[in-house]
C-alpha cells in the first residue's frame, strides 16, 4: 500500500473516542481528500459499514465514487476492492462504504435511510446543505453497532451562525472559529489551505492572497472557514428577533411545497403608521396532504384571511370549499421584485421562536449582480410577502384585517 502523508490534525479522526466528528474549513484546505482517505481506510477494519450521505447526491457513480477511486489507485489498493454503483467493498475484509443522498427527486429519503442495518460510521458531506437538524437525528440514532466503534463525521464549509449544525456544536460551547480538540464527546479539526500548500497551485494561492487583501471578510469566510453572522449579499437587513404582537388583528400567508419543499405558514401583522411588520412561522413542512394542509390551517388560522400561493388551484379550491377563508396571491412578471421592496421599507420583527424563518432571513440572498434573489431560503419568505403585498399595495379601510 502506497502511503499517503495527511496533515497532523486529521490524526484525531484515527486517535479520538468521540462519537462525533466536526471537520470544517475554507476552499483548498484539503478535508475531503483526508476524511476520505481515512474512510478507506477504516475499511481494513472489520465488521464497518459506513453510510457515506450528502444532502443531494443523484448519481453516486458519476460524482463521488470517482473520488474515492482516486483514492484508491493513489494507494494501489484498487484490486483489493469491488466498486458498483452504489458502494464500495473492500475484499479482505467485507467493510464497505455505502453512498446514498438524504434528498431525492421522490422526496426525503431519510426514513430509508434509517433502516439500514448495521452502519457503523455515519458521514455527512456537504453538511451546510441539511438544514433540518431532525434528519441528522433519525440517522444519527440509528449509527449504534456493538461490534466496532461509531462515529458520526460531519464535514462542511461554516455557513451562517443560524445554521443548527452551529447552534448544537459550536454555541456556548467555548468553541471559536478554527479550533481543534476534542469537547463533551465531540472532536472538532479545523484546516485552511495554509495546511495544504503542498498540494496546490501557485496560481490558486495567488488568487487567495489577492482576495485576502481586496476582500478581508469573504476571505474569512470562504478561505478561512470563518463563521458569518448572516449571508454575503443578504436581502433584508433592518430586521431583529422578538415577541409577536397580539395586540392587533392579524391575517396569514400560506406558500405551497413541492417535492421535498415545505409547506409554510405565517402569521403577519402590519402597524403602518409606525412602518413595523412582525411575521410568527406556525408550520414549516413538507410532503403534506391537502387533508394535512386544511387542518393545520384551520388549527392555526381559524377564519382569518389567508393569502394563498396560487400554483395549486385544485388544492386553494378543495380547502376554501371546506370553509377556510382563503384567497390567492397574484403572480406577474417583478412581483417578487416589487414585494421585496415593500418588505424592505418596513422594519420586521421575527417571532423568537420561528426558527426556520429567522433562517431564512440570515440567508435569503442576491444573485452576484444585486438584481435578481436565489431562489432558496426563501418559502416562509414568499408566505410572508404574499400577503403583505395584498394588503399594501390595495386601499384596505382603517382597522380593517390588522391595519392599525
Amino acid at each position: 500500500m502506497n502511503k499517503l502523508n495527511l496533515n497532523k490534525k486529521y490524526q484525531a479522526l484515527f486517535n479520538s473516542q468521540s462519537r462525533y466528528f466536526v471537520i470544517t474549513g475554507g476552499r483548498g484546505s484539503g478535508k475531503s481528500f483526508a476524511t476520505n482517505t481515512f474512510l478507506v481506510l477504516l475499511t481494513y477494519e472489520k465488521g464497518h459499514r459506513i453510510l457515506f450521505t450528502r444532502y443531494t447526491m443523484t448519481s453516486a457513480g458519476m460524482s463521488i465514487i470517482p473520488e474515492f477511486i482516486e483514492k484508491l489507485e493513489l494507494m494501489g489498493v484498487l484490486d483489493q476492492f469491488t466498486v458498483n454503483k452504489t458502494e464500495i467493498i473492500n475484499n479482505l475484509t467485507g467493510s464497505s462504504i455505502y453512498f446514498s443522498g438524504i434528498r431525492t427527486s421522490s422526496g426525503d429519503q431519510t426514513a430509508k435511510l434509517k433502516s439500514i442495518q448495521g452502519v457503523s460510521t455515519f458521514v455527512l458531506d456537504e453538511a451546510e446543505e441539511l438544514t433540518d437538524e431532525e434528519s441528522f437525528d433519525k440517522i444519527d440514532f440509528s449509527i449504534r453497532s456493538k461490534l466496532v466503534k461509531n462515529r458520526c463525521i460531519l464535514i462542511l464549509n461554516p455557513t451562517t451562525k443560524e445554521n443548527w449544525i452551529y447552534h448544537r456544536f459550536f454555541q456556548n460551547r467555548g468553541v471559536p472559529d478554527g479550533y481543534n480538540g476534542t469537547k463533551e464527546n465531540i472532536t472538532y479539526i479545523h484546516t485552511t489551505y495554509q495546511d495544504n500548500l503542498d498540494h496546490l497551485s501557485k496560481s490558486f494561492v495567488k488568487q487567495i492572497e489577492v482576495m485576502k487583501v481586496r476582500r478581508p471578510e469573504k476571505f474569512k469566510h470562504q478561505i478561512e472557514g470563518g463563521w458569518l453572522e448572516s449571508a454575503e449579499g443578504v436581502i433584508f437587513k433592518h430586521w431583529n428577533i422578538g415577541k409577536f404582537n397580539n395586540e392587533i388583528d392579524s391575517i396569514f400567508g400560506m406558500d405551497i411545497g413541492f417535492s421535498v419543499d415545505p409547506s409554510v405558514l405565517v402569521e403577519v401583522a402590519i402597524d403602518k403608521d409606525r412602518k413595523i411588520i412582525w411575521l410568527k412561522e406556525h408550520y414549516y413542512k413538507t410532503a403534506l396532504s391537502t387533508t394535512q394542509i386544511y387542518e393545520l390551517n384551520r388549527r392555526y388560522a381559524g377564519g382569518n384571511l389567508i393569502v394563498m400561493d396560487n400554483s395549486e388551484p385544485r388544492l386553494l379550491s378543495s380547502i376554501k370549499s371546506k370553509g377556510l377563508n382563503v384567497i390567492p396571491t397574484i403572480k406577474k412578471k417583478g412581483s417578487i421584485l416589487a414585494g421585496i421592496s415593500l418588505m424592505q421599507d418596513y422594519q420586521i420583527i421575527i417571532d423568537d421562536k420561528s426558527v426556520n424563518l429567522i433562517r431564512e432571513f440570515n440567508n435569503y440572498t442576491w444573485k452576484l449582480n444585486g438584481a435578481i434573489p436565489i431562489d432558496k431560503f426563501n418559502h416562509g419568505i414568499d408566505a410572508s410577502r404574499y400577503l403583505i403585498q395584498y394588503v399594501l399595495t390595495r386601499s384596505v379601510p382603517h382597522g380593517s384585517y390588522f391595519i392599525k
